[in-house]
């Protein structure tokens, strides 16, 4: 069963949900799917892996961030008003309420057993400033994460703030997506407080899985290896990928499925397993 909703967050925007579910086979445990930068919900592998981990007994939440640019139109970036305006410290809030939507039984089923989220790219980092601050959520996988926040240069940040915008070419879609300074700002003011992902997966008592692949051009596998540095080895598990990048080898439209990137949901799909266990 798949169920579209929409959650309206604590300042009235709007968060476009999807609900997976296979009521035969639901274990009692959920996880959410929490998306990167330029990414939604509905990108490429976002619905193959959702019903996916519903055959395998989870109730699993997908959701568009407000302000990642994904509008009524669920496939193109209609909103680039709002991605312009986006912060980090907006998608954090944000994830944090959808997870106390799913413990307050928004979404149905799934307010009882244990939590997982899988965060892709920057969504891991999310993931990780999220989950590493609350006891909901009992454990996480990163995949392709960034293990920083601050990805500019020196150069980069001024004409950022002479220009009050900093401009990012979306490859795919060939569309120039802004960024406004309310980002900058969210970053350099939270970047050793709330946005540290260093002290958060330092402070990340739970089990964690670290997924990366070695040809990863968007995103290098030493971020994966500065996440695992920093982690609890006895709870953490760096799975690393061979012959594969950023996405795993899925593209949008989605075109199929291959080999590596069924080995990576089996590998998450045995890491929660054993961890809700």
């Amino acid at each position: 069963m798949i169920k579209n909703l929409t959650f309206i967050a604590s300042d009235g925007e709007e968060l476009r949900t999807s609900v997976f579910i296979n009521e035969e086979l639901f274990s009692g445990n959920s996880l959410i799917l929490v998306h990167g930068f330029k990414g939604f919900k509905d990108w490429g592998f976002g619905p193959y892996l959702a019903d996916y981990f519903a055959k395998k007994g989870f109730l699993v939440v997908t959701f568009n961030f407000s302000h990642n640019g994904i509008g009524e139109n669920t496939v193109e970036f209609t909103e680039l008003e709002k991605f312009a305006e986006n912060t980090f410290s907006r998608e954090v809030r944000e994830l944090n309420e959808i997870i106390d939507a799913l413990r307050n039984n928004f979404f149905g089923f799934g307010s009882k057993g244990k939590l997982g989220l899988v965060g892709h790219s920057r969504g891991g980092a999310i993931s990780l400033l999220t989950a590493s601050k609350i006891n909901d959520v009992d454990a996480a996988a990163v995949w392709a994460s960034i293990s920083k926040l601050d990805r500019y240069s020196k150069r980069q940040k001024e004409e950022w703030r002479k220009k009050s915008s900093f401009d990012v070419m979306n490859m795919r879609t060939k569309q120039i997506m802004k960024l406004n300074l309310c980002l900058l700002d969210d970053i350099e003011k939270n970047s050793a407080g709330s946005l540290n992902i260093e002290n958060a997966v330092k402070n990340f008592n739970k089990p964690l899985l670290i997924v990366h692949g070695d040809q990863d051009l968007a995103v290098p596998i030493a971020e994966a290896e500065q996440l695992y540095e920093w982690s609890d080895k006895s709870k953490t598990e760096f799975y690393k990928l061979f012959g594969t990048g950023h996405t795993f080898g899925i593209v949008h439209p989605f075109a199929g499925t291959n080999h590596k990137f069924e080995k990576l949901l089996e590998k998450t799909t045995d890491f929660f397993t054993s961890s809700f266990n």
